[in-house]
């Protein structure tokens, strides 16, 4: 198959002409093929996808699968209609063309033609799940996103890869932080950005459920918490509890994992801090961020985005529309992009370790025992105070 073409047994339901879709699962075809190479391992893969399958029926979240990939192998078998696309971003999902054969398309480097044919494929009946570096996903495709599947109200998934810091040694080009801000402004466009393979792999089966259009932040890091409420799609889950009039930190993503330690920092200064992990931004949680402001004194939102368009500025908007008010802080990338290097290094060197992160809160405020956090994660806050690193103390 050349790239940028559809195979015709890809399509959705037949028109007057076209060769009947087969009955046979292509997976199952796959997997009952010859052993040894490719046929072993498309074995392996729907092997491990036949118990993926049983967890999303209602199994134990123990059986998921164990990797996004067998993951949507379970889902394809299970559902004729799904789809795989990419745009030659194949990493999380090398193995899958050996299992779905002609239900996996790659269109090679133009994610807008991959947009168009998953709108096309929609529209047939099919259900896309369109894979690419986010950064180009969201930005160089917007056009064909907005129009082709956002107006029409097409149940293709968008699945971001490397967004905000997973990007970290990559420039700024290649840096999706504007990404949740662009697709939330499209109508009837879900955003969904899990915590972790784990949630990711559990969001699947409701995000296709759904039939809207959506666009995923792919992460497969391992998980910061053990989870313990199913995902629903607007539906938050609460990662810690707080108490009332303490500090509720409001997050998504990978950064978690870096919350959950900030918490520790702040219980430890006698700050009570609950933490909310939003899953979903669109559609939010309302009554969850609600709740969380009436019963706080500081919101923080913690986020690997721009200020302007984020969780910041949907929590501000939730609170305003509903007259409610509760100080509400950013902790964010602001207005800048962020200097490449390992994801460690990244987190520290933005201050986004769980210590930089309470230092900032406590900073916010203004609990004793602040600046000596800051001193030692050598992270900058406003007013000539902060760290070694900030000039008021060089």
């Amino acid at each position: 198959m050349s790239e940028g073409t559809v195979p015709r047994a890809a399509l959705g339901n037949p028109a007057a002409g076209d060769r009947p879709v087969q009955e046979t699962s292509p997976a199952v075809q796959a997997a009952s093929g010859p052993s040894g190479g490719v046929g072993q391992a498309a074995a392996a893969l729907a092997s491990e996808s036949q118990a993926g399958l049983e967890a999303s029926q209602g199994k134990a979240a123990a059986e998921l699968p164990a990797t996004y990939e067998a993951a949507l192998a379970a889902l394809a078998e299970a559902r004729p209609e799904l789809v795989v696309m990419t745009a030659e971003n194949r990493a999380a999902i090398r193995n899958l063309p050996a299992v779905l054969g002609a239900r996996f398309i790659d269109v090679g480097i133009c994610e807008q033609t991959m947009v168009g044919a998953a709108a096309g494929l929609a529209l047939r009946g099919r259900t896309p799940v369109a894979h690419a570096l986010a950064t180009f996903l969201v930005m160089r495709a917007f056009e064909f996103i907005r129009t082709d599947v956002g107006i029409a109200n097409l149940p293709v998934t968008l699945v971001g890869a490397v967004p905000g810091f997973l990007s970290d040694g990559n420039g700024p080009t290649h840096q999706a932080l504007e990404d949740v801000a662009l697709m939330r402004g499209i109508p009837h466009m879900q955003v969904v950005c899990p915590a972790d393979e784990q949630e990711l792999i559990a969001a699947l089966p409701a995000i296709l459920d759904s039939r809207a259009p959506t666009y995923v932040r792919y992460n497969a890091m391992p998980p910061a918490v053990t989870h313990t409420a199913p995902f629903e799609i607007g539906c938050a889950e609460v990662a810690a509890p707080g108490a009332e009039g303490g500090v509720t930190l409001l997050t998504y993503g990978f950064l978690l994992r870096e919350v959950m330690a900030a918490r520790q920092v702040l219980e430890e200064c006698g700050v009570p801090a609950a933490v909310l992990n939003m899953r979903t931004l669109k559609p939010l949680d309302e009554a969850a961020v609600l709740r969380a402001a009436r019963r706080s004194r500081l919101l923080v939102a913690v986020e690997d985005h721009f200020q302007i368009g984020g969780l910041y500025s949907i929590v501000a908007e939730v609170m305003v529309r509903h007259g409610v008010h509760c100080r509400l802080q950013s902790i964010s990338l602001g207005e800048r992009w962020f200097k490449p290097a390992l994801l460690a290094d990244v987190l520290a060197h933005e201050g986004f370790t769980g210590p930089a992160i309470a230092g900032k809160v406590l900073a916010e405020i203004g609990e004793l025992g602040a600046l000596s956090i800051l001193d030692e994660t050598l992270v900058d806050i406003p007013d000539g105070r902060g760290g070694p690193s900030h000039p008021a103390r060089r």
